[in-house]
């Protein structure tokens, strides 16, 4: 740093002896003011501020000013000076300049006399942080021109005095001088915006306020962190020197435009130091960490960690504060090692048509990252296998190749495989990484002989012959082969499966002959051809066996004759109303079937007499009344139909016909369909008048019982129905007690006027067979004319009106009767006769069911008990 300044002292006194000091290292103040750069730096792009402080030893006292640097830029003192003649109306802030020391304290001269003051007009006051005091400590003093002809009060406004937080500063409202009351936080808050009034005694303005912008000087308080205290990188083994690794971060609150914020980083350990101690270095002002050296070998370290420092004050290790964090570099794999097979030769053997066998295994060995692409093996096999019987799968936990066979191989075609198969990963080799001479290897798989099933070499074997053809007839022979060409071995055949047991096969040779007659119109025909298994075994250890089928295509011959179709039907009696078609049914198959002859027989003669066939076509045929009127009835009707085999055979077949007269349409009337069935005309009158008789046996039953029951309802009674006494109620005038109970107040029985005197009684035994107050039910009204039939449920009616009245004696209470003693003239109740006149007869009381069975008895059954 080339440019420099100076700072001034003035003072009342001599300046000899004064000593500098400043609180930033990288500057420094000589004997005369001169401030100068302690070494090279990179200055921030605005401005620097720093302290300095000045000590006079003598007499012991001290003074601190606040000098800045603007980069780039001149510093000229920021005074104002009082104009003389001229009185300024603004508001005058007294402050030693930046590059003027002046004592704060006022000292007199010898001769008493006071130094004179200047006022100056000050840029932001700036305040270092973290002060030790002592505190209230004066930053600056406000004053008015007016306050030398009236009493001026200062105050101060905003964040910091009257604003949270509250009174940082404030100010003596006499003198003007404001003062900060305790250390100031920078990483709390940078900077204070105030402002200063000026006003009377009186609370009036005096000045306009003034704005007062206070800086907090940044100090290094605070040490570098790192964003993360472990970091994790990654860089490929092999990489180059100078291939970037990762970044480490570290922030530091302080000032970032001062040296106390700006942090340097370096390396502080490295560990394993292999191959080298230094194989990587930080960027100091950035924190990118690089590779320095080369011979990074997953293989042999795969993992380091680097501690890291970062330093303010630039790094400078002496006056700075530190901090660390670990960064940990993992070294990832490349496929720089290729696959090698651990032998150069491998065997195994495979027994013959056997597919998915693991013939032999495979083993490699690979330095790379297991279970990754770099480690994963591929086997191919190069020669060898021209037909592609063996394959080779990677076993996903042991990498290992497993030799499978996918295609079976046959002893007596090979008896032995050599196959070179080779091995690689399934990631490309690195760049300038060879293919080593173990990546290749040699399989010898031995085929083994089993035993193998003979086999029919024409299987689904198929001949072609006529049905019918004689029991013993010799069909084909029905031979297999032993592919066991090494092995002397006899073949034996038998039968599996004959359904119709049409067949015998000869048990040594094969040889295939009928043992019944082949009929292709039997059931186990399934499109002209019949199949049967046979089975061949050998006498191997353990015996083999195989199955062949035999498939036998029957020729039809004409061997069934024709059936004449439908079987039944009917006709009008007389001709041309309708006709009959008829056609034929052949078993066989063409040409063995159609067209078909239909023909009448000529006998009996009466068949061609009265019924004639008209052909229609190869097929059908109509059958019709040759006469012009037939009885109705049903007839016989013999036709002979022959097919047109060679030779031909022929079939008589009977037709039930019909005949019944019929309508204008042509359909069969009921009496016809009757007639038709077989009965004479006599034989449907007589049938007829059969069931109108029964009708009106019928009809005249019922007439009789709805007769009968109406003379059964309708009978009267036998007496008055005024003195009918079944659906009446009597009542008599209570007539008293005998001649002993004379007084007894008869009132206690006739209804009581009101129920006071009974509700009003004690609890207890007392007599309460007075009538209960309360609605009287509605018993049925007797009807004028009693009806027999509804004596039951008019008596059932009452009875139920009564058992729900609670104003009918008992009254369903307790009744206490006086005892009457002995010797009453009163008779006994029960000594009661009921007498009759004689002239009154009971019998209709047996008519009214047996609820009423012993009335009747005591009244209408004369003298029985």
């Amino acid at each position: 740093m080339d440019h420099r300044c100076s700072v001034k002292f003035s003072s009342c006194s001599s300046t000899k002896g004064v000593q500098y000091e400043t609180n930033n290292l990288d500057f420094k103040v000589g004997p005369d003011g001169t401030v100068f750069a302690a070494r090279e730096m990179q200055l921030p792009p605005r401005q620097i501020a720093f302290v300095v402080t000045v000590w006079d030893y003598q007499p012991m006292e001290r003074w601190d000013a606040i000098v800045r640097l603007l980069v780039g830029e001149k510093i000229f003192p920021h005074s104002v000076h009082k104009q003389k003649g001229k009185k300024s109306t603004s508001l005058e802030i007294m402050q030693p300049p930046n590059d003027m020391l002046l004592p704060w304290p006022q000292h007199q001269n010898s001769n008493g006399l006071r130094r004179q003051k200047r006022d100056w007009v000050i840029p932001p006051i700036n305040v270092p942080e973290n002060s030790r005091g002592p505190f209230p400590q004066q930053l600056v003093r406000i004053r008015s021109d007016k306050d030398n002809d009236i009493p001026i009060r200062y105050s101060i406004t905003g964040v910091g005095a009257d604003q949270p937080p509250m009174e940082v500063f404030n100010i003596d409202s006499m003198s003007g001088r404001m003062y900060v009351t305790r250390p100031m936080d920078r990483e709390e808050r940078a900077s204070y915006h105030l402002r200063a009034h000026a006003v009377d005694m009186n609370g009036n303005k005096v000045e306009n306020p003034i704005d007062l912008y206070i800086y907090v000087i940044d100090m290094n308080d605070n040490r570098p962190e790192f964003i993360n205290q472990v970091y994790n990188g990654s860089v490929d083994e092999g990489s180059k020197p100078g291939t970037y690794v990762m970044t480490v971060t570290a922030n530091d609150a302080d000032d970032s435009t001062t040296a106390n914020g700006m942090v340097r980083y370096r390396i502080v350990t490295q560990t394993p130091q292999s191959p080298s101690q230094n194989m990587f270095t930080i960027n100091s002002e950035t924190g990118d960490i690089v590779t320095v050296a080369a011979g990074l070998d997953r293989e042999k370290v795969q993992q380091y960690t680097v501690i890291v420092q970062a330093t303010d004050m630039e790094g400078n290790l002496n006056y700075g504060l530190s901090n660390t964090a670990t960064a940990i570099i993992t070294v990832t794999d490349v496929n720089d090692n290729p696959p090698e097979f651990t032998t150069s030769t491998y065997a195994g053997e495979v027994p013959e048509n056997r597919i998915e066998v693991v013939v032999a295994n495979l083993t490699v060995m690979d330095r790379d990252q297991p279970h990754s692409p770099n480690w994963n093996a591929v086997y191919r096999i190069i020669s060898g296998d021209p037909s592609g019987h063996f394959s080779i799968r990677t076993d996903p936990v042991t990498n290992e190749g497993m030799v499978t066979v996918v295609k079976a191989v046959d002893y007596e075609m090979n008896r032995a495989f050599m196959l070179t198969v080779m091995v690689s990963n399934q990631a490309p080799l690195a760049s300038g990484i060879q293919m080593s001479f173990q990546s290749t290897a040699g399989v010898t798989i031995s085929v083994m002989d089993i035993n193998e099933a003979p086999y029919f070499p024409s299987n689904h074997k198929l001949i072609r012959l006529e049905e019918g053809v004689p029991m013993g007839t010799v069909l084909t022979t029905f031979s297999a082969v032993d592919p066991d060409r090494f092995m002397q071995q006899a073949v034996r055949y038998s039968k599996l499966s004959d359904p119709a047991n049409w067949l015998n096969i000869n048990a040594t040779n094969g040889q295939i002959t009928t043992a019944a007659v082949l009929d292709r119109e039997s059931v186990y025909i399934k499109n002209n051809v019949y199949e049967a298994t046979f089975l061949a075994a050998d006498n191997g250890i353990p015996p083999a066996s195989g199955t062949g089928t035999l498939q036998i295509y029957l020729i039809d011959i004409n061997d069934n004759a024709p059936e004449l179709l439908p079987k039944e039907a009917q006709v009008c009696e007389k001709p041309n109303l309708n006709v009959i078609n008829i056609t034929a049914a052949d078993a066989d198959i063409d040409p063995n079937i159609g067209p078909y002859v239909f023909e009448l027989p000529f006998m009996p003669s009466a068949v061609r007499k009265n019924w004639t066939i008209t052909r229609l076509n190869g097929d059908y045929a109509q059958l019709s009344l040759r006469i012009m009127y037939l009885e109705a009835g049903v007839y016989d009707v013999p036709i002979i139909v022959t097919d047109s085999g060679n030779p031909p055979l022929s079939n008589m077949s009977i037709i039930k016909v019909k005949v019944c007269p019929c309508d204008e349409n042509g359909d069969c009337t009921t009496i016809g369909a009757v007639a038709a069935a077989g009965l004479g005309t006599g034989a449907i009158i007589a049938i007829l008048i059969c069931i109108i008789i029964l009708l009106t046996m019928v009809l005249l039953f019922v007439v009789w019982m709805k007769r009968r029951e109406k003379e059964r309802h309708t009978k009267q009674l036998l007496i008055d129905p005024e003195d009918d006494v079944r659906d009446n109620i009597l009542k008599y005038d209570e007539e008293g007690g005998g001649e002993e109970d004379q007084d007894y107040d008869l009132s206690q029985l006739q209804q009581p006027e009101t129920m006071d005197h009974v509700l009003n009684k004690a609890p207890g035994v007392r007599r309460v067979d007075e009538r209960p107050v309360g609605a009287e039910p509605q018993y049925p009204i007797r009807p004028v004319v009693p009806h027999p039939g509804d004596i039951g449920d008019f008596i059932n009616e009452g009875l139920r009106a009564a058992d729900n009245d609670p104003t009918a004696p008992p009254y369903d209470s307790l009744l206490v009767f006086d005892y009457e003693g002995s010797g009453s003239t009163a008779g006994s109740v029960s000594s009661l006769n009921s007498s009759s006149s004689g002239d009154q007869d009971y019998d209709y009381l047996n008519d009214w069911g047996p609820r009423f069975k012993k009335l009747a008895d005591m009244y209408g059954g004369g003298d029985e008990d």
